[in-house]
């Protein structure tokens, strides 16, 4: 083990690729306080228990996806709470206010979001590389979502300065079909390999609660643990059923549910930070202590996660401290990214739009709300 287990980034030689869906679920059903004990074990091993990520969300372009992903507002095809009041990109200014409000209640990451199928080289794609550069040299963490990517975007926004790609593998690959139909797995797995051809650490996990059995959560999690190197961050969320989607009658999460699968994720992701995502506004205090205590250690704060809501990140500062929790400095495990301006700049503009895959099979749930909406509409 290196000498500095705590903070170091490096993949240790005790860490798994091989983890089988049987061995998964074995770890996901044990006994919970045996589970706990296992989890929080290598949690200290190879983290600061008593530290916590606080990072905030941004949606930069909110709403009107061609995307049918069943849980989403913002796909074009539901009639959702999400209006696409100013179809424009929130602005570099706006951004950057957003990113200094943070800081200063204690962020030390800023996570920005598109609502894009995948990424198109323009004006737009130009925008989002300057907000990477505005944000990063305000010494934050600078992360991105925004969709499938090529290897040369992928390339362009780490001379930017970005830190991190979030792209979610949502379910298993088997369950990802009853809830996507618009793109591929595979697609998924192609644009976090695009990814790893850069500096950009990879922050990749997935949703729980849409329906899928227990055995679509092992097998999620051992797509993620089978990457080499594991993503180093892995969102673990619950469901938030948004009234107008296919998924708006889903059945809450449990807790109880919730602390198994952080606790499973930290035990084959040893090195991984655990982000306690989505759906913490359904969680007390106490269910979310057990998250912490189970290896999650990291939060996302804010009065929203881009449309969905998010406990106040006062409420958030408030319950750390009663917690003792620390609150982590932006570049703990990992080096900060140089910033290589436009004109600097060794990759350039390739014109990409390219065609990522569309199969052709169709969700009978989501084709039936994407039909009520139509009428709606008329």
């Amino acid at each position: 083990m290196c000498e500095n287990q705590h903070t170091c980034g490096c993949n240790n030689a005790e860490t798994r690729h091989n983890w089988t869906k049987e061995e998964v679920m074995a770890i996901y059903n044990k006994p919970l306080m045996d589970l706990l004990y296992e989890a929080s074990t290598v949690h200290r091993k190879y983290h600061d228990p008593n530290s916590v990520q606080v990072s905030t969300l941004l949606s930069i372009k909110t709403g009107g996806c061609s995307e049918d992903c069943a849980y989403c507002p913002q796909s074009a095809r539901y009639e959702t709470e999400v209006k696409i009041e100013n179809p424009d990109m929130m602005s570099v200014t706006h951004v950057k206010a957003q990113a200094l409000r943070a800081k200063s209640a204690g962020a030390s990451r800023v996570c920005m979001g598109a609502a894009w199928r995948n990424v198109k080289d323009g004006p737009e794609f130009e925008q989002v590389l300057e907000m990477v550069r505005t944000i990063n040299k305000l010494d934050m963490e600078v992360c991105c979502t925004l969709g499938m990517l090529t290897e040369n975007q992928a390339q362009r926004l780490a001379e930017a300065g970005l830190y991190a790609y979030n792209h979610n593998l949502d379910t298993s690959e088997e369950y990802y079909k009853e809830i996507i139909s618009t793109r591929s797995y595979d697609d998924r797995l192609k644009t976090i390999d695009n990814v790893r051809k850069t500096n950009i650490t990879v922050c990749s996990g997935g949703i729980i609660g849409m329906g899928e059995a227990l055995e679509d959560r092992a097998s999620m999690l051992v797509a993620l643990s089978t990457l080499n190197p594991q993503p180093e961050s892995v969102p673990i969320n619950a469901l938030v059923p948004v009234e107008g989607t296919p998924l708006e009658d889903a059945t809450p999460v449990d807790i109880f549910e919730m602390v198994r699968m952080v606790a499973t994720a930290r035990i084959v992701m040893p090195q991984s930070q655990v982000r306690l995502s989505a759906g913490r506004t359904q969680m007390s205090q106490e269910g979310q202590a057990l998250c912490f205590f189970a290896g999650a250690n990291s939060i996302f704060a804010g009065d929203k996660l881009l449309t969905t809501p998010n406990p106040d990140i006062n409420e958030d500062m408030q319950m750390l401290g009663v917690l003792g929790m620390r609150i982590q400095k932006p570049f703990e495990t990992h080096p900060q990214p140089k910033t290589v301006e436009a004109e600097d700049s060794k990759y350039h503009s390739l014109g990409e739009n390219p065609k990522w895959t569309r199969p052709g099979h169709k969700i009978e749930r989501n084709e039936n709300k994407k039909a009520r909406s139509a009428q709606a509409d008329h």
